[in-house]
């Protein structure tokens, strides 16, 4: 798969919690078409680099540029500059009371709205366009206080994308969901990098997601990057055992060709 220019990179990120650095040194590029996978064991920064990529942990050290401007300093972009090129789902998002489907993705359109009548002659298109994509249409106008979490997690993802931002930062987005709705989330994260260009930054805890949609994956442990590359030069044996402390197998799936990661607990099957 081709990439494009990098759109969204960070430099030597040193990070820190209370004064205590929880990263050192990482450096990552998200490239215009492109599916950049953030894996490692818990603890090891992956959602903490996520979220200085989408300017809400300030580096101690280090730089993260949004093409060839900061996004901090006195000359970095306004807020609603970067929104409007960035956008970021989280792990943890709000149930509102009293509020629909429809309504919760239209919070997707904040940057675009201009005017004290908050004015955007493109909103509608977008967000129908949103929920389309993530399959939450039937659902506009229910009440998403009355949604399961999987449901709920499709909702704000239809949020993120109808801000159609060049940039889509996702913290674990499988999360709370079954696997039919994950398989359909991995796919619009893929369809978005293929077909309209966006650059893709994303967290996830399975290590075989990152293998089927990823083009790049960074590998951390302890606040550190272990190995960065193409998915099949950094999910090995060698690098996955020493950065989750326990064995790791690593095969081809037959089925889908990409590689399959396996952990060896004391209790595996040996096959002689």
């Amino acid at each position: 798969m081709s990439m494009g220019d990098t759109l969204l990179a960070g430099e030597s990120l040193v990070l820190a919690h209370h004064d205590r650095a929880v990263v050192e040194g990482v450096s990552l590029e998200l490239r215009a078409g492109a599916v950049t996978a953030l894996v490692g064991p818990n603890g090891s920064g992956k959602s903490t680099v996520l979220r200085s990529l989408a300017r809400l942990h300030k580096p101690r050290d280090g730089q993260v540029r949004l093409g060839e401007r900061s996004v901090w300093g006195h000359a970095a972009l306004s807020g609603k500059e970067f929104a409007r090129n960035v956008t970021l789902l989280t792990q943890q998002r709000p149930t509102p009371s009293g509020v629909s489907v429809r309504d919760v993705v239209s919070y997707g359109r904040h940057p675009y709205r201009t005017g004290w009548r908050g004015v955007d002659p493109d909103g509608s298109a977008a967000i129908t366009r949103a929920m389309e994509l993530t399959g939450v249409s039937a659902m506009a106008g229910r009440g998403v206080d009355e949604l399961s979490g999987g449901e709920l997690q499709r909702v704000w993802l239809a949020s993120c994308l109808a801000q159609r931002t060049s940039v889509l930062l996702l913290d674990e987005p499988t999360n709370h969901l079954d696997l039919r709705y994950q398989v359909e989330v991995l796919d619009v994260v893929r369809d978005l990098a293929d077909d309209h260009g966006v650059a893709v930054g994303v967290v996830l805890h399975d290590l075989d997601h990152a293998a089927i949609i990823a083009d790049e994956v960074v590998l951390l442990s302890e606040g550190r990057v272990v190995a960065a590359g193409g998915v099949r030069d950094v999910l090995t044996t060698d690098h996955l055992s020493r950065a989750y402390g326990v064995a790791v197998h690593v095969a081809e799936d037959p089925v889908t060709g990409a590689v399959h990661c396996r952990p060896l607990g004391r209790h595996a099957p040996r096959h002689a």
